[in-house]
């Protein structure tokens, strides 16, 4: 069941979902909009034939060049940069959440797939975005961004998140992707 603004604003007054800062318009009809922290993690350049080991926690922390404290983020024309929400989220163990991009951002010419939020998540909200467009676009801090549709699961859930990501603060680096043998 997919909740109301009426159904978030009662989690949040209740404390069962924990957002801050904490901004009562950004509660919509159908969800909430998270807005832009002022970090941005672009790609760095290397030599023609690097190939990027996902494995490899050397090849991730060598591939992100993090920019934190920027007053405009500037996306560059087919570039694929990470961001990530000023708002602090702590999701209760029955309620998941759907990460999208808001659509005035897509008519720009930026992407970004969904995200989902686990059960049990807290941490800011890191994103994943492309710029499609043919030309560099700039971000404020500040501005919405994301737009999260909560929605309430049938039970709790039994291993609620805790993950690599549970906690993080700002941009978090892919962690390594390793075989399950």
């Amino acid at each position: 069941m997919m909740l109301s603004g009426f159904d978030i604003e009662h989690l949040i007054e209740t404390g069962r979902l924990r957002v801050s800062p904490f901004v009562k318009r950004s509660v919509r009809e159908n969800g909430m909009d998270f807005r832009l922290a002022d970090e941005i993690a672009h790609h760095n350049t290397f030599k023609e034939g690097f190939v990027l080991d996902p494995a490899k926690n050397e090849h991730i922390d060598k591939s992100y060049n993090v920019m934190k404290n920027e007053s405009k983020l500037i996306i560059s024309a087919h570039e694929q940069v990470l961001l990530s929400t000023l708002e602090y989220i702590g999701v209760p163990d029955d309620i998941a959440g759907f990460v999208e991009l808001r659509s005035t951002w897509a008519r720009h010419g930026l992407s970004m797939p969904p995200t989902i939020i686990d059960a049990g998540f807290e941490g800011n909200v890191t994103l994943e975005v492309v710029n499609n467009a043919p030309y560099d676009i700039m971000l404020r801090p500040g501005t919405p961004f994301a737009h999260i549709v909560f929605n309430k699961l049938n039970n709790r859930a039994s291993d609620p998140y805790r993950g690599s990501y549970s906690g993080q603060k700002g941009i978090r680096l892919p962690k390594p992707i390793k075989p399950i043998r």
